[in-house]
Formats: structure tokens, sequence, C-alpha cells
């Protein structure tokens, strides 16, 4: 899953589209990890989520070591960047459980209601204009999901819902990096926002598995394979986050966002070579309406946008 970040004063937009495309063919790779574990490794998808953010914070280790130092841990806003934390882990949690229980396609097509969600909290909670046509896409953008949803609900029951809650949490992260804004350094959003993960997901995993819930059961891994797969994840997750908090200072958000779609690509790509899942017709038909409805939000976004700055 991807992260948003304040304009940068100083801007390269073809740089910040490269990496931003890169990051997002990349991330999947996260979610595929996870779900291989689950499937093929019996490790519950709490213990994983714990593991992706503690490794997060091992592997941001060697970049301590070459220059940043303790400074990396005087975040101007502590508190504030162990909430946005919290949230990351939250929303990764159920993430997680959503990959366990179905296709990769699926889940993202249907986390990719996450825009039009922090579209509606911005228009309700921040008084930010939104007109009746992104209004109307929002809509439609629900309804595609919906398509997707069908299914998928009608087999795994109330888990199909797992990805639009994960959706609202991570909006709510967003909003949390608007607030951090630049006051940190990528380097110190990451290994905060893992530091604040971690802490989440210790208490999450010892109170569910203390409830006896067997999707937080604790675990070690249990082959070298499985070890070096947790360390690929905590990597993953650590740079290429930075990644994108760098190509969002890069070039603008909205140059920037239509590229998250890439992650239904790789995630498609991804599925079908590891577990052999595969959308079928009416999926992609949920799916095109998905994009679609956000990519026109986006358009919309940066029309009034430039209609604001004339006026």
């Amino acid at each position: 899953m991807s992260v948003s970040s304040a304009v940068s004063t100083q801007q390269n937009p073809l740089r910040g589209m490269t990496i931003m495309a890169s990051a997002m063919i990349l991330l999947p790779t996260m979610d595929a990890i996870a779900k291989y574990m689950a499937s093929f490794e019996g490790m519950s998808p709490g213990q994983v989520t714990f593991y992706r953010f503690f490794f997060q914070l091992v592997c941001m280790l060697p970049l301590l070591a070459t220059g940043a130092g303790r400074s990396a841990f005087s975040a101007k806003r502590p508190w504030m960047n162990l909430l946005r934390g919290a949230l990351h882990g939250a929303a990764s949690l159920l993430f997680f459980a959503a990959v366990k229980y179905m296709p990769l396609a699926d889940v993202f097509a249907i986390y990719f209601v996450e825009p039009f969600m922090l579209t509606a909290l911005s228009a309700l909670f921040l008084g930010d204009k939104v007109g009746w046509r992104r209004w109307l896409a929002i809509v439609i953008g629900f309804s595609g999901a919906m398509i997707v949803i069908q299914p998928s609900f009608a087999i795994f029951g109330l888990k199909a819902l797992l990805p639009v809650a994960c959706a609202f949490l991570y909006a709510l992260y967003l909003f949390m990096n608007r607030a951090v804004g630049e006051a940190d350094s990528p380097l110190t959003m990451q290994i905060m926002a893992g530091l604040g993960g971690t802490m989440f997901m210790a208490v999450a995993l010892f109170t569910g598995s203390s409830a006896g819930i067997a999707d937080f059961e604790p675990s070690l891994p249990g082959s070298m394979l499985g070890l070096a797969l947790l360390l690929i994840l905590g990597s993953i997750s650590g740079y290429a986050h930075m990644l994108v908090v760098r190509a969002f200072r890069l070039a603008p958000l909205s140059l920037l966002a239509p590229f998250q779609y890439f992650e239904i690509i790789s995630a498609t790509v991804l599925g079908y070579a590891i577990f052999g899942d595969f959308p079928n017709l009416s999926k992609w038909i949920g799916i095109s309406i998905i994009v679609g409805s956000g990519l026109f939000i986006i358009w919309r976004e940066r029309v009034q946008s430039r209609l604001e700055k004339t006026a």
C-alpha cells in the first residue's frame, strides 16, 4: 500500500513520476509475500503485520549508520508520527487479513475506494470544495467497488469488506501525513511510523492471541525462506514508502496520484503468477469503473486548482 506527503518547493516532475511508478510496481510484492506467508507458511496476518513493521525498523538501521544518526529519531512531531504509524499498522493488518482470504487484484480493486473516501472526508471535515461532478464520480466509483465486492461477499462473507475498512483507516492515515507535512525528513517519518506500527501490532497481537483469534496467532518463521521473505517484506515497506514520500516532494499530488493504479496491474500479475488468481470479466468491469472514477476525480481536482489560481 502507498503514502502521500506535502508538495516540496524543489520540483522535478519527471523524476518524481519515475520514482512513483517504480514504487507502485514494487509495493504489491509486499502484499504477495503476506499472502504467501499465510497460504504456504501458515503464519497469521497479525504476526505478518508485526514482522512487517519490526523488520521495517531493522532495515532502516543501515541508513542510520551512514549519516542520519540519532537525528532520525528527533521528530518535531513525535506523537503525530507515532499515531500515523499506528493507523498504518491497523490498515496493514486489515489488508493482510484480506489478502489471506481473497485474490490480490480483488483486494486492491476494493481498496481503491480510498481516494473517494479521502475526497468525501476532505469535503465534510476540511471544507474542501467538491462539486457535483466529483460527488457523482464518488458514487459511481463505489458502485464499481460493489461489482467487485458482490461475488467476493458471496464466497467470503464479511471478510470481503476488510479492504473497505482498510481504505477508511488509510484515508485517515493520509490526513495525518498532511498534518505532519514536511516538518520531518522521509527517513524520520518512516522510522517513527515503523516504531508506531510495531508498538500497535505488539499490543494487537497480544490482545488477539489472548482472545484466541486465529488471525492473531503468534509464531516464528518456520523456514529460512520464510525469514528471508519477512526481511524482504520489511525492506520493501521501509524503502519503497520512502520513495513515495520522496516522489511527492518532487512532483505535485495531482500529477502523481494516477500512478497509484499501477498497483492493480502489479497485483494482478503477481496474483496470477504465484497463486493462479485472475479477475473474471465482471470484476474487470468493476475495476475499470473504480479506476475511471478515480482518474476523473483527480482530473477535476487539477481543473479546480487551475481555476482557483486564475480567479
